[in-house]
């Protein structure tokens, strides 16, 4: 169903999935258009992006941000048009970048927005990838985390995902001996073909242990982990001295109710950080790293002015398949940054 710029659709959360999500922890309901008061911009969204993070706001356990509220629209990073403005730094057609969730239209005080000028208006879409959320974390957790060398050997999991296939392509440009894992020979080949990666493995092979060891036989001196679980398990003995983990998800567990079954591998762990003096680091990118986004953001935008990175899209029309699109992408279904266009609009002169 296309915009209708009389109502406003949303898509609040139903209720707490247990275990993984299914669509009828989501609900889509329309209300009328906000209007904004004095010192309020009505956006517009136009693109909306769909984030693993997203499944842990949807439980109620302690985590660095409240959970999303049940009856609440579903929080997420969005590029929006301003429709209305009653605030003096921003006009009707200005492009942003907002954190208005799943629904056609929000209201903002200004505080939360990034105003897009330049050549990102070309593409607004990747405001939200490799030049917004996405691209940050890569560039944030592999450089200053991983701080990786020329020569090193860096393994990235879940290689074409958002995250992942940026933390190869910089990983490369400083000169790294990079391999990948994904789910799949067809996203293998697209890492090691398109996006340069030296190697790239699949996980579902049933032989990962053995194969980092044939393609890791230096060791593996950065781990960029967003996925855990049994990758995690074949990666560790690997790890060289002093070796550097940037962590910055955990999906293999997002929709776990219970602890794993099998042997605990805490001691082993533990063992493995004493014994090759590791560095595992957590991070959220935005409350660790929001003083330094300038920083990324000049980089970056060098670094794909000059076509150093290959940025896959996986694209969804329709804010009604958001709830799909997500559950989808839990389970692995995606290729690339996964958005769902809400409007079809372009930026003027674009």
């Amino acid at each position: 169903m296309p915009q209708d710029k009389q109502t406003n659709r949303r898509i609040v959360l139903a209720s707490r999935p247990h275990g993984a999500p299914t669509e009828a922890n989501f609900r889509l309901e329309s209300q009328h258009v906000p209007t904004p008061g004095k010192g309020q911009i009505l956006l517009r969204t136009i693109w909306l992006s769909l984030d693993p993070y997203m499944r842990g706001r949807m439980s109620d356990a302690p985590s660095y941000v409240p959970p999303i509220a049940v009856n609440d629209v579903m929080g997420a990073g969005t590029v929006a048009i301003v429709e209305q403005s009653n605030h003096e730094d921003y006009q009707p057609g200005d492009w942003v970048v907002s954190q208005s969730g799943w629904q056609d239209f929000a209201l903002s005080d200004g505080k939360d927005l990034f105003k897009l000028s330049g050549p990102v208006l070309k593409h607004p879409s990747w405001a939200l990838g490799m030049l917004g959320m996405t691209g940050f974390t890569a560039y944030m957790g592999l450089l200053d985390i991983g701080n990786p060398q020329p020569g090193e050997t860096v393994v990235v999991a879940a290689a074409t995902g958002a995250v992942g296939s940026m933390v190869g392509q910089i990983a490369k440009l400083k000169g790294c001996y990079v391999v990948g894992i994904a789910g799949g020979e067809e996203k293998c080949r697209y890492a090691e073909d398109v996006l340069g990666f030296d190697r790239c493995l699949n996980h579902r092979s049933g032989d990962l242990s053995e194969s980092l060891k044939r393609y890791c036989r230096d060791g593996i001196d950065v781990y960029f982990e967003s996925v855990g679980g049994p990758v995690f398990d074949a990666v560790l003995p690997l790890m060289n001295t002093k070796g550097r983990i940037p962590v910055c998800g955990l999906i293999a567990d997002y929709n776990s109710k219970d602890a794993p079954e099998g042997p605990n591998r805490l001691p082993l762990f533990q063992s493995a950080i004493l014994r090759k003096r590791l560095h595992v680091q957590g991070f959220i990118i935005n409350q660790d790293y929001g003083h330094r986004f300038n920083e990324f953001f000049q980089q970056m935008s060098q670094w794909v002015a000059e076509d150093r990175f290959v940025f896959r899209e996986d694209i969804v029309e329709g804010l009604d398949n958001a709830p799909e699109t997500f559950i989808g992408m839990l389970e692995g279904k995606n290729f690339g940054k996964v958005l769902i266009k809400v409007a079809g609009d372009t930026p003027t002169g674009a």
